[in-house]
């Protein structure tokens, strides 16, 4: 069976310790870590800034073998400095992570787009290559949007976090997926959803913060999506579900997230 990684913003009250031993618990082989703050309400966990706490992020990851594939948050702004991420970048480095999630909130694309390409020529001296996430709300709502700013860069180490939450919910099709090279596209966000006729801003933001659906229980056509993407790619579970984690034991919940995934990609049999 494929391994599949554990995005942090599933169980974003945890600290990288406890969600790299909740992963390892649950079967999964790697996690994505949230060192930046998305929102004033949501916890960052800054390791760039925490030795305590990054050598018992890396002691769980040695007693587990548990992996980190990718850490976030990196929001391109108009203020955009990327020698102001060389303590993020170098965090992300002692970990051995990957990727690096960037995300659009610039509306000058030009500059985005410049700006994305810098960040990357200086990520890689870390060892890591950005991927472009795409959000309904912002001025990247969609895939060929996002296909389009990470072709401006010129430079081929630069992906796309393709979320099938943001790809069915912005004016992205199955189709578009064939206009990008395989090699942009090294790993997805999975989850599902209920598909409604039309959602406001709070409605996109509420969801994909608090309340998605594991793979297999809404409606989102994930089937028709994972059959345009690359076989081998790279699958992240990022399904946020406030009141789920509430009331649920969070190992049991993990695990049934994980089966439930495999059941849809065809490695279990359903019940």
């Amino acid at each position: 069976m494929r391994p599949i990684s554990l995005a942090h913003l599933t169980f974003i009250d945890l600290a990288p310790p406890d969600l790299i031993h909740l992963a390892a618990d649950a079967g999964f082989a790697s996690v994505g870590l949230r060192l930046i703050a998305v929102t004033p309400t949501t916890p960052g966990y800054p390791l760039m800034h925490d030795p305590r706490m990054m050598r018992e992020t890396r002691a769980a990851m040695s007693a587990t073998g548990v992996t980190v594939n990718d850490i976030e948050f990196v929001r391109l702004t108009p203020e955009f400095d990327v020698l102001s991420m060389d303590a993020f970048l170098s965090a992300g480095a002692e970990l051995g992570a990957k990727y690096i999630v960037t995300a659009p909130y610039d509306p000058d694309l030009n500059r985005l787009a410049d700006n994305l390409a810098q960040f990357s020529e200086h990520a890689n001296r870390f060892n890591m290559a950005p991927v472009l996430e795409f959000f309904p709300w912002t001025n990247v709502p969609d895939f060929n949007t996002a296909l389009d700013i990470v072709a401006r860069t010129h430079d081929p180490q630069i992906g796309i976090l393709l979320d099938t939450l943001h790809f069915d919910r912005s004016a992205s099709c199955v189709s578009d997926i064939a206009k990008a090279d395989p090699d942009r596209l090294p790993f997805i966000h999975l989850c599902d959803a209920m598909v409604m006729p039309q959602y406001s801003e709070v409605d996109l933001l509420h969801t994909a913060r608090e309340a998605r659906l594991i793979p297999g229980q809404g409606q989102i056509a994930l089937a028709a999506t994972l059959a345009k993407l690359p076989a081998d790619i790279q699958i992240a579970l990022e399904i946020p579900m406030a009141r789920a984690r509430k009331d649920t034991n969070q190992i049991a919940l993990a695990q049934k997230m994980l089966a439930e995934t495999r059941v849809l990609l065809g490695e279990l049999p359903s019940n």
